[in-house]
């Protein structure tokens, strides 16, 4: 195996070394720094960046200040004329807006496909199907009846898409300051999924009151028909508890599905435009964009249904049953009761998922936010490498 190095003008020391075949960075280092079986997993993570090691000894990273602004922030302000700086106050603010119209929107408009998935998994034996339990829903509750639960799912989405999406642009930037031009590129990745997690934490807590009313009224009939209804009975009956018992699986449910939800269509886009578009996003139309948008969107979704299911359906029985632990309602569904309507949710959050990244990124056209391009290596790693003189 060759090794290359490259010599500092300023000390004459070795400065920085390059495998040639890209070994990834934890095979060159002691066992005894991965102490822990979290971290031997996190070292398996397939999403973790860097094929190849760069070991700079001689100078500290500096993080971008205001005055001195990195490459990616330039980027994006100079793609086109924007209405705001990239990581202002009014940037974070309207990316919030795009979040509460994406998701408060979206879930709203699969409410029906929302509720029948709900009854599928707390009554199997009753609704067995998608179709079915539509016709049992209608026979019994009429058209009418497939609305039920919208006022808390359109609330507590808004709430949620607010924090998420917000949250998500906060976390990245500071982030990816943190982390330096280099290593925001290598880690890239990586970034996303910690972004995400961050962002979704506060946003499910901002989530759980409205998804326990949600439940309530959708599958226990004759609790109650309204969100005015519902919350009083419920603070009456359990207390304050009774609207954030459910929040830890919810956790468990909503944090894998949105770090898959943001790292996957960040990752797709990229894809798309160095793989499939024939046309740098530059020379794209702002349509022809928000067309690889959306069809990103549609595949983070298929993913996000997959990952996050098996937590949704504990939800949805913990919701309706009075006193239960998520531990014993998932003994109660067993490892093939957590899976019961999948279809209907892939079907749902696949084209929920597409349809909020659409709205969102039209959003930020509307208001000309900065929207920086596919990442790029930068030139300073370049230079490293070789690759550019």
């Amino acid at each position: 195996m060759r090794v290359f190095q490259l010599e500092s003008d300023t000390k004459g020391c070795r400065d920085v070394i390059l495998k040639r075949h890209f070994i990834p960075v934890w095979n060159l280092l002691p066992r005894k720094m991965y102490p822990t079986t979290l971290t031997q997993l996190a070292r398996a993570n397939p999403f973790s960046a860097p094929l190849f090691t760069l070991q700079q000894i001689e100078e500290p990273k500096r993080r971008a200040t205001a005055a001195e602004p990195s490459n990616r922030r330039l980027a994006a302000a100079a793609v086109e004329d924007v209405s705001c700086d990239f990581g202002s106050m009014k940037y974070y603010a309207l990316c919030g807006f795009g979040g509460i119209l994406s998701c408060g929107i979206t879930h709203t408009a699969v409410v029906p496909l929302d509720l029948v998935k709900c009854r599928l998994q707390v009554d199997p034996a009753k609704y067995q199907s998608i179709f079915k339990g539509f016709s049992i829903t209608v026979k019994e509750d009429g058209v009418r009846g497939l609305a039920k639960g919208w006022a808390p799912t359109f609330f507590g989405y808004s709430m949620q898409g607010l924090c998420k999406f917000g949250f998500y642009e906060v976390f990245k930037i500071m982030y990816s300051d943190l982390l330096g031009e280099e290593n925001t590129y290598l880690w890239r990745t990586s970034l996303y999924l910690a972004a995400s997690a961050s962002a979704e934490f506060f946003a499910d807590i901002a989530l759980a009151p409205m998804e326990a009313c949600k439940v309530r009224i959708q599958t226990q009939p004759g609790y109650a028909n309204t969100l005015r209804e519902c919350g009083p009975k419920m603070y009456a009956e359990e207390g304050l508890w009774a609207f954030y018992k459910g929040v830890v699986p919810l956790w468990m449910r909503q944090i894998p599905y949105t770090m898959m939800k943001f790292a996957c269509f960040e990752r797709t886009v990229e894809l798309l435009y160095k793989h499939v578009v024939p046309k740098p996003r530059g020379d794209c139309t702002k349509a022809e964009q928000l067309v690889v948008t959306f069809v990103a969107g549609y595949i983070a979704g298929v993913f996000c249904a997959i990952v996050s299911h098996p937590a949704d359906s504990v939800v949805s029985v913990l919701n309706k049953e009075k006193g239960s632990t998520a531990a014993q309602v998932l003994q109660k569904l067993g490892p093939m009761g957590v899976w019961k309507g999948l279809t209907a949710r892939i079907i749902m959050i696949g084209t929920l998922t597409a349809l909020q990244w659409f709205i969102y990124d039209s959003v930020k056209v509307y208001f000309r936010l900065p929207r920086p391009p596919p990442p790029e290596m930068p030139e300073s790693l370049k230079k490293k490498l070789g690759l550019s003189e």
